[in-house]
């Protein structure tokens, strides 16, 4: 396995931004030994504290390290970004990675973890892996999405790495929306919103919603309605140099964009959401070579009793 070469001098500095789930007991212990491992190495840990880091003042290892909140610059001098938790924890730091454009591993320490690279029980070895340096990162695509309001004044901003969700704030009714891709009319109708999403989002939301699965490797743009009341309400998939529109009739109710499901984006009646392939990936730390089929088997418990394989 190639080693991963961010640009620093091994005598140097070494810093690691530790990510744990703090809500739960189990996962601040294993953080703790995380921290333990890497400092025991010689590398300098520094903790994103989240929302509430009460958890964290208390425990009486990780409690000694220095903490940040949610902001780049709890990342700026890292090398790594190490998550220890589900998707949504991958979700956050990377967030924090991506605005430093530095790496990010994930050891699942929840339910799916589809995002993560590792399952707990082989914790121990990730971390020798970084302490070594022995891992590699491969690119994850991106989406970038830009809200404008009915006069076409821009009221938003963002990006994802697993997708944008436009969602109907009104619960009792349905969002009248029109979906464009590359500056023509596809199809409009009436929803409860409608899913944009990577190959690597591809099975996250937009599967719960009866997406297809798209291999990491695919660069696309994959586009699901959300419970549309439509003859054509079938996902797509579009190319990843196209342009995906979607517009609110301004007589519908008002909407939000959820990206990654914890950044958000109002939508107004009447304003119009442009999704392109963003200008940064995700650098994304692999640990081995196994194929996405092995994780997807893995990770959703796919019955294969009876395969017998190629004949070689």
């Amino acid at each position: 396995m190639t080693d991963y070469d961010d640009g620093r001098d091994d005598r140097g500095d070494r810093q690691v931004l530790l990510v744990p789930h703090a809500g739960r007991s189990a996962n601040l212990e294993m953080a703790a030994e995380a921290a333990e491992l890497l400092e025991g190495a010689g590398i300098g840990v520094r903790v994103l504290a989240g929302d509430d880091p009460s958890k964290l003042l208390r425990h009486p290892v990780l409690g000694k390290y220095p903490r940040f909140g949610h902001s780049p610059q709890a990342a700026n001098g890292c090398e790594l970004v190490l998550v220890l938790g589900g998707d949504g924890t991958f979700l956050r730091a990377a967030d924090i990675a991506h605005s430093m454009d530095l790496p990010v591993l994930g050891i699942n320490m929840g339910h799916v973890g589809f995002l993560a690279e590792w399952e707990q029980e082989s914790m121990t070895e990730a971390i020798q892996r970084v302490i070594d340096r022995s891992w590699r990162v491969e690119d994850r695509m991106t989406i970038r999405a830009t809200v404008r309001d009915n006069d076409g004044r821009v009221i938003g901003t963002g990006w994802a790495l697993n997708e944008v969700s436009i969602e109907n704030l009104n619960r009792r009714g349905v969002l009248d929306v029109v979906l464009e891709v590359d500056e023509r009319p596809v199809s409009s109708y009436g929803c409860d919103g409608v899913l944009i999403s990577t190959p690597t989002g591809s099975t996250a939301y937009a599967f719960s919603a009866g997406g297809p699965v798209l291999w990491p490797e695919l660069d696309a743009i994959l586009v699901v309605p959300n419970n549309a009341h439509a003859l054509f309400d079938r996902p797509m998939v579009v190319s990843p140099h196209s342009t995906v529109a979607v517009e609110s009739n301004p007589q519908t109710s008002a909407a939000q964009a959820v990206l990654d499901g914890f950044r958000h984006i109002p939508m107004p009646p009447g304003s119009r959401i442009e999704i392109t392939r963003g200008e940064q990936p995700v650098k994304w730390v692999r640990l081995d070579a196994a194929p996405f089929t092995d994780r997807l088997v893995h990770k959703f418990r796919l019955p294969v009793t009876g395969w017998r394989g190629p004949r070689r």
